[in-house]
């Protein structure tokens, strides 16, 4: 017995002396118990709308209130022109916007009906069904608070509209979002294994020492991973297109060069990994805990960003995967051009810049 005893204590002390198996072990638990207690929520707060509001009589601007003062909505901008409405989601900002027509309370005294125009942009068919579920919800309380005392009914009859995914098709919302944790696993995380494998093993010192220039053998390492990410981002873009009837509205080109910057950002990303270890098992770990997790669900692929606490909104971020479904988002489903995108597209490269020097430093004192 004693000898059992002093064997689980020997396990328990070759435990608590690894440290990593100790993040595995406590770590991981409680950072899953957090992001999915925070991230995972299907109830809205404070989504960005914008009103046309073409009466502006007391009625109309009573239901305006009572929509804003719901807590659901945050008020983005008043629009003067329905031209305007086309402009607002594409620029990404606002997720919904609210029509009231001319002679609103007008027509409620004197024809007992009218109608109001619901718009909701439906590249994300759950944030969008919600949000017209809420509106038209409010509107209906609206109604039946007007009618109060009154012998004659109001009818306010809502028209809801989806831009962009008139269907709500969820596969609409997830090939744009599995090119993403594709592309982010196979280029990043690869890569960092890849290269980690070469020192564990040893052969990278003998590469070192070979006539090749240390960054001949970086470049040499990731072009092939460049070449099969952006293979497989066009299969499934193909797939998408021809099996899901996902469309691409934008310019293909653009959408190209946008999978392009986002590869080598990912593969930087993984240089950058495998600078930081020796481990082939460590760059896994990392690359399991610090990209897949919170690319899932951090990025706003399945849970929209707005919805999160202020901190793992931050987080989010510096997430490049958050901004690249963004870009991706935009060009197959809204037809964005660069114009619309670029502020997206800069980040990304900004993220490639740090993690290439990083990268290029961390390598230059390993050799000196």
């Amino acid at each position: 017995m004693n000898r059992f005893l002093g064997f689980v204590t020997k396990e328990f002390r070759h435990i608590f002396r690894d440290y990593r198996t100790l993040i595995i072990l406590f770590g991981m638990p409680i950072a899953q118990i957090m992001i999915f207690g925070f991230a995972i929520s299907n109830e809205i707060k404070n989504a960005n709308i914008s009103i046309l509001n073409q009466s502006g009589d007391e009625v109309s601007l009573r239901l305006e209130n009572k929509i804003l003062s719901s807590g659901y909505f945050t008020l983005h901008n008043y629009l003067q022109s329905n031209s305007q409405i086309e402009n607002e989601f594409r620029e990404g900002t606002v997720k919904e916007v609210i029509v009231i027509g001319p002679d609103f309370s007008h027509q409620l005294a004197h024809d007992g009906k009218a109608d109001i125009q619901i718009i909701a942009d439906a590249t994300d068919p759950n944030t969008a069904n919600t949000l017209t579920s809420y509106t038209m919800a409010i509107i209906s309380d609206f109604q039946h608070e007007q009618m109060a005392g009154i012998n004659v009914p109001y009818t306010v009859t809502p028209a809801v509209r989806f831009y962009y995914n008139p269907e709500l098709k969820s596969v609409f919302m997830f090939v744009p979002g599995l090119i993403t944790i594709i592309l982010m696993l196979i280029s990043a995380m690869m890569t960092s294994i890849s290269i980690t494998r070469e020192k564990e093993t040893g052969t990278m010192e003998i590469l070192m020492v070979s006539p090749m220039k240390p960054l001949q053998i970086i470049v040499g390492k990731v072009i092939p991973y460049l070449l099969l990410s952006f293979i497989i981002a066009n299969i499934i873009l193909l797939l998408g297109r021809f099996v899901f009837e996902v469309p691409v509205t934008g310019n293909i080109i653009l959408l190209e060069a946008m999978v392009t910057l986002f590869i080598i950002t990912a593969l930087s990303l993984g240089i950058m990994i495998s600078t930081v270890t020796d481990k082939m098992q460590v760059a896994m770990m990392i690359s399991m805990i610090g990209l897949m997790m919170p690319t899932i669900l951090l990025s706003g692929f399945i849970f929209p960003i707005k919805n999160m606490p202020l901190l793992l909104q931050v987080i989010s971020n510096v997430i490049p995967a958050r901004w690249f479904i963004i870009i991706v988002r935009g060009i197959m489903l809204k037809g964005n051009g660069l114009e619309y995108i670029w502020k997206e597209a800069l980040i990304l490269s900004g993220m490639t810049f740090f993690f290439l020097m990083v990268s290029a430093r961390r390598y230059k004192v390993r050799l000196e």
